[in-house]
């Protein structure tokens, strides 16, 4: 939906453009997703001995291994980002259980792009937007990152080192997932999307636009829009930089123009206040308004770069005494602290399942979310924008040094346009809170953060120390308690001054479905009386909050659950039970006592539990009703039990002898009947239904939703202790990309064909493919009815994307002697200790001597396998001057022509290293060698 939209406004805004602008601009952002070389396992580099490789090895663009771009990665699996492959291996009770028990290890991808002649003297970056957890990347043998946060994304510029035409471009990334960065789980892979950014010379540089609007002391509102210019010219550059506002139907609101001269690769920051005229639409939790910034830069008058961002208009206050205000208004944060990970997909989370998590909070009642502990998808605070979801944004590694100030800086710039983003935070529960370095650690990243950024208070969630003197909370602007709820009266009264939010409360435990304590099958009920010794349960840990005025709000530990960390259990639970919602976003009964303590504008009601307890007839049953009424009264097969008032905070109880039938509740407020619900008595599983979230999905190959799948009676009621193993099949343009059933228990597969229901439910996430037409899922199970839905892929534009290269193998490390005046010995030894007379060239770049003089050339290589047992073809695609060719030390071909042209040549099959020598005599110009690539194909 999302995508749509974009283009919907896109094609809005195209007839109010400025005249210059009719043109497409001149920036690409193109999808590198597709087609990426996978390897599972590390591949060692091999020991470096002797002069020669040890001096190479020491030079830029030398890479060994499966680094180098000639390595054979032929027969490795392809596949598309995003990827992680941690979530597709099994279990194992030895691995980390803060993990969830699943093995991660060290992975390679590589990918090969061909770049057209028309894109050189472009500004081209490499853009990953998130790797688990550590990587190096190489390109074109050329060691050009290491990346040490698994959450923050990174660019490479790979301008200098591009190869254009038949010469490939090889990336190749090494994952190293055996490093944590937290003790929760974290995948393993290349898990967020990657691009390629092609753009002017003169440019807008990645996170190059600070647009978020500000209202002054005198209720005025603009938009201090800063510019941030690169160029890679030799020569600065001036240059017109213009930014427009546009209201949310795509309307011009307000313009400006400046101009800067960019300095050469060097960066200038232009400056363009954007002053409204009147009032905007403001954006808030209820009618969350975006406006559009759109930035274009132009040279001589023609557009060089062009680009937008969200803006949405609002101010944020935290008051020491009365919490937390939104455009002047108190809103009390009711918000869940979340990590990234979902049934199925593990961190490979599409932007559909970001939005449909974001939907089913705000179903919750819940407005605020904490990511914890770590820079979120860019692609959930656009729907959190969208939605109108407030985001604590947290940064993951505690430290001031450079490394990573610089992953904090990143997290900034990314980020403060999103008007959903409300607070930063600097760490999570650090054992330096309480000292005076860790206060000082912290004035420092203070100081980072105001560098970006002065509208946003900064926070950091704190679960000790705010008591001691000189400790963190001095240098943050709002006090974060994580749990220590018995201290939020004490530090109020010892520091009136300082706003207090709970950054982390709860840690309640529920399994989904169970509502007895189970120690020998490691469940837990869901009646809210289990919670972590640190924690409270839902309700208790809400009354505290709720009752302090001067509290902004809080932050449930945890709106959903994820993998690892099972407190308060073992193997063989591999997943949390903290959540409001299973990992698949089905309801505990936490997510009722949330709803009716945080939804005021409809009713709320809800019974737990299920009401099939065959074995238990005459037994009480322990019933609950949550709801946001006055009081409710319960009725067992008709028959009154009783009415009884609701508790503050609290839900409503009674012991019910089990009788089969029907269990109703009717609630009531202001004295009048408000809702009712009911639960029944189920008979067995007789037949699936499949409920998808929407019924359609674009074709763009990246759109995805999920489907719920029940087991349900013969009257269509969820059986709700069924677990029949579901077969799935999908026929169409789209696939299977993974299921889960919230279970943290299980140990099935996520990726394939089958999945249990856990308490009559699973869920079964699609993907589109690029196409259209009719997506038919079908799911069977032995003995039911089986259950077959139609989705309608949509029509639309394919993103943007750059296709990958088949690769081939290319002999590119030649050496070249000197020009001499008689016919050198083609099978002259060439000492690896001469790093002088002989040099080192790449084809595409031809020698210069005298008329009549020859040159050798010569290129070790090892074919790839396919080449090594059938043989190839080597093509020498243009070479100038007469030749002789020469394989392994016989003479095998020869060129007799100087003018530039081809010689193509017979490769025997043969393992090993093979060696190719070149006798040139250059044309009567003195030039001679190889002007483009050298190629062997497998015959």
């Amino acid at each position: 939906m999302r995508r749509f939209l974009l283009l919907f406004l896109a094609c809005m805004l195209a007839p109010i453009s400025h005249a210059q602008t009719s043109a497409t601009p001149p920036r690409e952002r193109l999808s590198i997703d597709a087609d990426w070389r996978f390897y599972l396992g590390d591949i060692p580099m091999p020991e470096i001995k002797g002069h020669g490789p040890s001096y190479t090895n020491a030079k830029a663009g030398k890479a060994w291994g499966a680094a180098d771009p000639e390595f054979d990665d032929s027969d490795w699996r392809r596949l598309d980002l995003p990827h992680d492959w941690v979530v597709e291996g099994p279990f194992d009770k030895n691995a980390n259980i803060s993990q969830g028990y699943r093995p991660r290890g060290i992975a390679w991808y590589r990918r090969h792009i061909r770049l057209d002649e028309a894109d050189r003297g472009k500004h081209l970056e490499l853009q990953f937007e998130g790797i688990a957890t550590h990587a190096t990347v190489w390109v074109n043998g050329l060691i050009v990152h290491r990346n040490f946060c698994g959450y923050t994304p990174f660019q490479i510029d790979l301008t200098p080192i591009a190869t254009f035409g038949d010469q490939l471009n090889t990336v190749v990334v090494r994952v190293d997932a055996n490093v944590q960065e937290g003790w929760w789980y974290e995948g393993g892979g290349i898990y967020r999307h990657t691009y390629l950014v092609k753009r002017e010379p003169v440019h807008i540089e990645t996170y190059g636009v600070y647009a978020n609007p500000v209202r002054d002391a005198a209720g005025a509102w603009s938009v201090p829009v800063e510019v941030t210019l690169n160029n890679i010219e030799l020569t600065p550059i001036a240059t017109e930089v213009e930014a427009e506002l546009l209201d949310p139907e795509g309307k011009p609101v307000v313009a400006a123009k400046t101009r800067v001269t960019v300095p050469v690769l060097g960066p200038v920051t232009a400056s363009l206040p954007l002053a409204f005229p009147g009032a905007p639409r403001l954006w808030s939790i209820e009618t969350p308004t975006l406006y559009t910034v759109r930035v274009t830069a132009r040279r001589d008058g023609k557009i060089v770069d062009q680009t937008t961002t969200r803006a949405g208009f609002r101010t944020l206050r935290f008051d020491a005494k009365l919490g937390f205000f939104l455009n002047d208004q108190p809103v009390k944060l009711q918000g869940t602290c979340n990590h990234q990970d979902h049934a199925g997909v593990g961190v490979a989370v599409p932007e559909g399942i970001w939005e449909y998590r974001v939907r089913r909070l705000k179903e919750l009642g819940s407005n605020a979310y904490r990511a914890a502990h770590n820079p979120p998808a860019p692609e959930f605070l656009e729907a959190c924008d969208r939605l109108g979801l407030l985001v604590m944004d947290e940064n993951r590694n505690f430290n001031h040094t450079p490394e990573y100030l610089g992953q904090l800086r990143t997290l900034l710039k990314r980020d403060r346009n999103h008007p959903s983003v409300i607070l930063w935070s600097v760490f999570n529960e650090e054992p330096m809170q309480g000292t005076p370095q860790g206060r000082d650690m912290v004035r420092r990243m203070v100081a980072e953060v105001r560098r970006w950024d002065t509208t946003r208070p900064v926070t950091a969630a704190m679960n000790g120390g705010m008591n001691n003197e000189n400790g963190v909370f001095e240098a943050v602007d709002v006090m974060g308690f994580n749990y220590s709820d018995h201290s939020y009266d004490r530090f109020h009264a010892k520091n009136p001054q300082i706003p207090i939010t709970s950054a982390e409360d709860t840690s309640a435990f529920m399994t989904r479905g169970e509502f007895e304590t189970d120690k020998a099958r490691n469940v837990i009920s869901s009646y809210d009386d289990e919670f972590a010794k640190w924690g409270q349960s839902h309700r208790k840990a809400w009354q505290l909050i709720a009752e302090r005025p001067f509290l902004a709000g809080g932050f449930v530990w945890t709106g959903f659950d994820y993998r690892g960390e099972p407190q308060r259990l073992a193997w063989p639970s591999v997943s949390s039970v903290f959540g409001i919602m299973d990992t698949a976003g089905f309801p505990k009964t936490a997510y009722y006592i949330h709803q009716s303590n945080w939804i005021k504008d409809r009713p709320v009601l809800a019974l737990a539990p299920h009401w099939n307890w065959a074995g238990k007839e005459g037994q009480p049953i322990r019933v609950i009703a949550m709801t946001n009424g006055e009081s409710v009264e319960l009725f067992l097969n008709g028959a009154s039990l009783g009415r009884k008032d609701r508790p503050a905070y609290d839900y409503v109880q009674w012991q019910v002898p089990y009788t089969p039938g029907k269990l109703e509740a009717v609630a009531y407020k202001n004295g009048r009947e408000y809702t009712r619900t009911q639960v029944e008595t189920t008979t067995a599983a007789a037949a699936l239904t499949l409920t998808p979230d929407r019924a359609w999905l674009d074709g763009d190959g990246r759109d995805a939703l999920p489907i719920t799948v029940s087991a349900v009676d013969a009257q269509g009621r969820v059986v709700p202790r069924s677990d029949n193993l579901v077969t799935f099949t999908v026929v169409g343009p789209g696939k299977n990309i993974g299921h889960g059933n919230g279970d943290h228990n299980s140990h099935e597969p996520e990726k394939g064909p089958t999945r249990r229901v856990f308490h009559g439910l699973a869920q079964l996430i699609v993907q589109s493919d690029l196409g259209s037409g009719p997506l038919r899922i079908r799911a069977e199970s032995p003995g039911l009815k089986a259950a077959e839905i139609t989705l309608d892929v949509r029509a639309v534009p394919a993103p943007p994307a750059q296709p990958a290269a088949e690769p081939r193998f290319a002999v590119t490390k030649w050496r070249v002697s000197p020009a001499q005046a008689a016919k050198p010995d083609a099978n002259i030894e060439m000492s690896e200790a001469d790093m002088n007379t002989w040099m080192n060239i790449t084809p595409g770049n031809l020698q210069k001597g005298a008329a009549g003089q020859w040159v050798l050339y010569r290129a070790s290589f090892t074919p790839w396998k396919a080449i090594a047992a059938q043989g190839g073809r080597i093509t020498l695609t243009r070479i100038v001057g007469r030749a002789e060719a020469w394989l392994d030390g016989v003479k095998i071909a020869e060129k007799t022509a100087p003018a530039p042209g081809p010689l193509a040549l017979d490769l025997p099959p043969k393992a090993g290293n093979r060696v190719l020598t070149l006798l040139v005599q250059p044309t009567d110009d003195g030039r001679s060698g190889l002007a483009s690539g050298v190629y062997i194909t497998p015959l």
